[in-house]
């Protein structure tokens, strides 16, 4: 489908071919005009005459020299048969043509008429007359030129050779315009034609399709940005479209949770306080035994209780009272208070210079960090090495970014396929709620945790949030 680029080149076919027509006649119209001024005709009129002139001068002058020479009025150059040998050119030529007279120009520009005659002893005589400044030589060759001309414009149509030549530079001005306009057409409207088909297969449900972009920068025109606009429309839609479904699925979780701790904890509060009283009956020569059963019981009680509290947690809602955190802080405060509980493990910080600021609750980020760090320092185990990462905002980018990494074994792909799910963990002691809640505080921030690659050839999180900027222009809106 290129109807966008047949759609311009044919506004262009109509916007140049209607001047280039009319162009074309105001142009031959007025070549004609031009044409019909030619001088060609008195040229040659007056060239026949100036020949004609010439000759009958010419014609005159030599019956003139011939008289002249005849009754010796003019005197004669002889040219003996013993120096034939030192003769000009010309005496020479009369000689051996056989001819009994001849007639000829000399001088400067043929100013002098020759009249060779024979003598009684085999000579010649050169007679001489000056024509009076006519150079008949010079004169001659202009009249052959100008009839040379006038021949040459007498065979060529000027009319047709400027028409076609006008018409083949226009053509060639008209073609060569054509060419970028189709090049820039067909620019113009790949990225529409893309465009289009991205979001026909978006609204078929394919949430993965992007469009590839040329060029970055500012110099990039409104298709482009227009292409960008819906890269970053549907990554925002995936993303929503992710966290949504995970909120679902959380939400589902969290109703089974409740009933859950709901059921337990009214389970649980009797069998304890009915071991104790059956603790508290027993006669002392049974103490022993029945101290030690009722010390496992209620130690089973009390794991009991701390998943009740655990689902407790993570079937209620937190309260998300939003405000700007500097992420250096709060990252720096979180690895200090781990180090204590894991003195053998090296947790290196990389803050951002630029001390990116975060729009979101202090607490249930401070929760998210906790947990995560935590499972990193684990994770490594003693001699390992925890990375605490921050990073502000990039150009055309509202989200700050927190990343943890470790040097522990890593994640299988099962393990990476499940991890946030709730109930699931791959730890001795886990409940398998800890990153599901993180996720969810995530989540109810604006932002994200996902799995990236890691650094340190273990395990590593990012948590997105927003930043300070947006977020502060969002209770506005």
């Amino acid at each position: 489908m290129n109807r966008l680029r047949n759609r311009l080149i044919v506004a262009f076919l109509a916007s140049t071919l209607l001047p280039l027509a009319a162009a074309v006649a105001i142009t031959t119209a007025l070549l004609d005009r031009s044409l019909r001024y030619a001088t060609t005709g008195e040229i040659d009129r007056l060239s026949r005459a100036l020949e004609t002139t010439a000759r009958q001068f010419y014609q005159r002058e030599r019956a003139a020299l011939k008289a002249e020479a005849a009754a010796g009025r003019v005197p004669a150059k002889t040219f003996a048969p013993a120096e034939a040998a030192s003769w000009p050119e010309a005496v020479r030529a009369f000689r051996d043509s056989g001819e009994s007279e001849r007639f000829g120009v000399s001088g400067a520009g043929g100013d002098r008429l020759d009249y060779l005659t024979r003598t009684s002893d085999a000579g010649v005589a050169l007679y001489t007359r000056d024509l009076g400044g006519v150079k008949m030589g010079e004169l001659s060759a202009q009249l052959r030129d100008t009839r040379r001309l006038v021949d040459e414009i007498d065979a060529r149509d000027l009319r047709r050779g400027f028409t076609l030549t006008l018409l083949g530079l226009l053509g060639a001005a008209w073609l060569v315009s054509l060419v970028p306009l189709t090049v820039l057409a067909n620019r113009v409207s790949r990225p529409i034609r893309q465009l289009t088909a991205a979001l026909t297969d978006f609204a078929a449900g394919d949430w993965s399709r992007r469009i590839e972009t040329g060029r970055s920068g500012a110099r990039r025109d409104e298709v482009e940005l227009a292409v960008d606009a819906f890269n970053r429309m549907a990554n925002q839609l995936e993303d929503n479209r992710e966290r949504l479904v995970h909120l679902a699925r959380l939400a589902s979780w969290q109703s089974l949770a409740r009933k859950t701790a709901h059921e337990l904890k009214n389970s649980l509060t009797p069998i304890r306080l009915t071991v104790e009283e059956i603790q508290a009956r027993q006669p002392p020569s049974e103490r022993a035994f029945v101290d030690h059963a009722v010390q496992i019981v209620i130690s089973e009680i009390e794991s009991l209780e701390r998943r009740v509290r655990a689902f407790s947690e993570f079937a209620s809602e937190p309260p998300a009272t939003p405000e700007i955190i500097d992420l250096n802080a709060l990252v720096a405060e979180r690895v200090a208070l781990l180090r204590p509980v894991h003195p053998d493990a090296a947790c290196r910080l990389e803050l951002d210079d630029r001390r990116p600021l975060a729009y979101a609750s202090a607490d249930l980020v401070k929760g998210i960090l906790t947990n995560l760090l935590q499972n990193a320092a684990e994770a490594a185990g003693p001699g390992g090495t925890i990375v605490a990462a921050t990073r502000a905002p990039r150009d055309h980018d509202h989200r700050v970014l927190v990343e943890v990494h470790d040097s522990g074994p890593g994640l299988s792909d099962e393990a990476a396929a499940t991890l946030f799910e709730p109930t699931i963990t791959f730890k001795k002691d886990g409940m398998g709620l800890g990153l599901s809640i993180a996720r969810k505080n995530a989540l109810l921030s604006g932002g994200d945790v996902v799995l990236v690659h890691g650094r340190l050839g273990g395990a590593a999180f990012r948590v997105t949030l927003p930043a300070a900027a947006r977020a502060e222009e969002e209770p506005s809106a």
